[in-house]
């Protein structure tokens, strides 16, 4: 190829190039945040009326809850290799495919559909999880916390609504509980729209905090160590999975520790709802703070500490208990921006953070379904909750020290 046929070929290109606002990019990745957990959070409210219409005993009933994280744990580690393949973009355009096709499966009418549903909306959502850290670091590498921030009370605002509508909708129509369930696969294709434009080739990002422009689509040619065989690689793997059992032990059991101490069961439901609404203020606010240190040492030991001191609360002072659950929200709102930011931050391409992404969540999935079910089988051996709080304060006290490594300002390479 001649100097001109180059020249041509390089102008046919950048001509082919549409260049993409900042603002479209990052509303088509909010939108796909809200698609992350509204799927999971909608049925635990209609879980009894699925029991009985289905026949479904209490041990596939959790089952059913159970199988998104176990998809999770399954699809996360083989999700980098299908961005490698595909793109960011076009991994997460098939992520929301198969999740629009989940959802609608899982409303159909038959048990097959609602278990073969529920398991492609866990493995769409998983390779969600894995891509959008990565999609943060190519696009947004000065502005990792704060996008991932606002993703993540994107994430937990819509889990929140799914939750509280669930069953206001279910009761809306002769459809009953199985319009809830699958209602949500409109956002999924709201989100696919607003990202089609990225799925063509050679679509450019302009940056205009530093008015530089990136293809979407770059050369990932860039050598760097994998993740699984390096010591910070695995220090933020451990984080991860150990804020995850701290995040679902409280959200699973919670209610039930609150009414074994005296607690009415209306006001452990107002608890969680603090969990979760104190939950979005603290992943905003660590998203405001994290590019203001030097590094993140410092949020990543605060917050499990202040999870020790609300888990402790709960244990000697029970009966202010909203006052526990609101600084738990805080500080496990906070936990998982930090986990989700190190992806971005402890990386050095945007495919190393992805295959940081899937090792980490991996890893911390299965420590987040196996976590509350090792806590609920402790309290039914001892018949109180005391050891599995004792056991939750152990585990916050050593993830202080893990986020004491995770969070020095270094990269894999």
């Amino acid at each position: 190829m001649t100097v001109d046929d180059r020249a041509l070929a390089t102008s046919r290109t950048t001509s082919a190039a549409r260049t993409l606002s900042p603002a479209l990019v990052l509303i088509g990745l909010l939108l796909v945040a809200g698609n992350l957990r509204a799927g999971i959070t909608t049925v635990g409210p209609l879980l009894a009326d699925i029991e009985r219409d289905l026949g479904l005993d209490s041990v596939s009933a959790s089952v059913l809850v159970s199988l998104p994280l176990l998809a999770f744990a399954l699809i996360s580690p083989l999700a980098p290799r299908l961005a490698r393949r595909v793109g960011l973009e076009w991994a997460l355009g098939s992520g929301l495919i198969v999740l629009t096709v989940g959802l609608v499966l899982r409303s159909l009418p038959g048990l097959p559909f609602l278990w073969g549903g529920t398991a492609l909306l866990g493995a769409a959502i998983a390779v969600l999880n894995v891509v959008l850290p990565a999609l943060v670091k190519r696009d947004f590498p000065t502005r990792i916390g704060q996008i991932t921030g606002s993703y993540s009370a994107v994430q937990s605002i819509f889990a929140a609504v799914a939750a509280g509508i669930a069953v206001p909708v279910a009761g809306m129509s002769a459809l009953g509980w199985r319009l809830p369930l699958g209602m949500w696969a409109v956002l999924a294709v709201i989100a696919l729209a607003v990202l089609a434009p990225q799925l063509r080739r050679h679509t450019v990002v302009s940056r205009a905090q530093d008015d530089v422009s990136v293809s979407a689509r770059d050369l990932d040619d860039t050598r760097w160590r994998s993740p699984w065989r390096s010591a910070l690689g695995w220090q933020v793997t451990a984080f991860m999975g150990m804020q995850s059992v701290g995040f679902y032990v409280f959200i699973t059991w919670l209610p039930s520790i609150e009414t074994t101490a005296g607690i009415s069961p209306g006001e452990a439901g107002l608890h969680q709802l603090f969990l979760n609404g104190f939950g979005i203020v603290g992943s905003i606010g660590c998203s405001f703070l994290i590019p203001r240190f030097r590094d993140q040492r410092l949020l990543a030991m605060v917050a499990p500490a202040i999870i020790v001191v609300s888990a402790a609360g709960i244990l000697v002072a029970p009966q202010l208990s909203g006052v526990w659950t609101s600084l738990t929200g805080v500080a496990g709102g906070a936990s998982i921006v930090l986990a989700l930011s190190f992806f971005g931050l402890r990386t050095s391409h945007h495919s190393q953070a992805a295959a940081l992404s899937g090792m980490a969540q991996t890893v911390g999935y299965l420590f987040a379904a196996a976590g509350p079910i090792a806590v609920g089988a402790l309290h039914d051996a001892t018949g109180s909750w005391t050891p599995a709080l004792v056991v939750v304060i152990t585990l916050q006290l050593l993830l202080v020290a893990v986020g004491a490594f995770a969070g020095r300002g270094r990269v894999i390479g």
